[in-house]
């Protein structure tokens, strides 16, 4: 499994507010989605998400947005040294992602650019 980099997850009340802010500290502008109800701009290595006070709740349990080459050897992997493998994987508006839970209970979120 080929660790591409990481994304820093960020929980905002406005993301009108938040995005013209980490544009201009990340450099570069933001792409736009929206999935479950929950607004998402990604800028540079940041993830801003803005929504339902209980679908962030959910979301804040996930440390960090992990990038690999391929999200189903990740899950093969990760499986083999102990991880326990939540969700996915699953479609996303860019790949394909899963969210697991490490043997030290910290949980991350693994995504690829895959179709």
């Amino acid at each position: 499994m080929e660790i591409l980099g990481a994304t820093l997850r960020v929980c905002v009340d406005d993301i009108e507010t938040a995005i013209p802010f980490y544009e201009r500290l990340a450099g570069g502008r933001a792409l736009r989605f929206e999935r479950g109800g929950v607004e998402v701009a990604a800028v540079g290595c940041f993830l801003l998400m803005s929504g339902p006070a209980a679908e962030l709740d959910v979301l804040r349990r996930v440390a960090a947005t992990i990038a690999v080459q391929d999200v189903e050897e990740a899950g093969r992997v990760l499986a083999e040294m102990g991880a326990d493998i939540i969700a996915g994987p699953v479609p996303t508006p860019v790949g394909r992602n899963l969210i697991a839970r490490h043997p030290d209970g910290a949980v991350y979120e693994y995504a690829d650019r895959r179709s």
